[in-house]
Formats: structure tokens, C-alpha cells, sequence
């Protein structure tokens, strides 16, 4: 499923993260020969890509987004 891109943020290697709006988020890395993302390098290349939407296979996999936490049903 297709989700635009609401935002980046680096993750605990340096990696470039996409927030995405279904609340995943999915790496964008750029790393020659095998991907070819060099707009990640720059902040105005990550800026032209808020609103760009990726294929999120989270979505597609009706998983929820790491954030948020099932609760238990209330007792009757």
C-alpha cells in the first residue's frame, strides 16, 4: 500500500528513516551500486520528498505501527 512520506529521522547507525503517514516508518538508504537514493544526503533532497509516497509492505501485512500498543479488553 502507498503511504506518503511525512518526515525523516536518523536511526541509531546514522541511517536516513522515512516517517510515513500510516505511522510506519521504512529505511531510505543510499548505498551504491545497489540503491541509489543521493536526494537522502541532503536535507533539501529529503524536503522535495515530504508528500512522495513509498510502498509500505507493513501496511500490506496489516501490521500496526511500532508506537502503538494493543490494550486488554475492559472486564464486564
Amino acid at each position: 500500500m502507498k503511504q506518503p512520506i511525512t518526515g525523516f529521522q536518523l536511526d541509531e547507525e546514522g541511517h536516513w528513516v522515512a516517517r510515513l503517514a500510516c505511522g510506519h516508518r521504512q529505511h531510505v538508504r543510499h548505498q551504491p551500486p545497489f540503491t541509489h537514493r543521493p536526494w537522502v544526503t541532503t536535507e533539501a533532497g529529503r524536503a522535495r520528498k515530504i508528500g512522495v509516497e513509498l510502498d509500505c509492505p507493513r501496511c500490506d501485512a496489516f501490521e500496526w505501527p511500532d508506537h502503538i500498543v494493543a490494550q486488554a479488553g475492559r472486564p464486564d
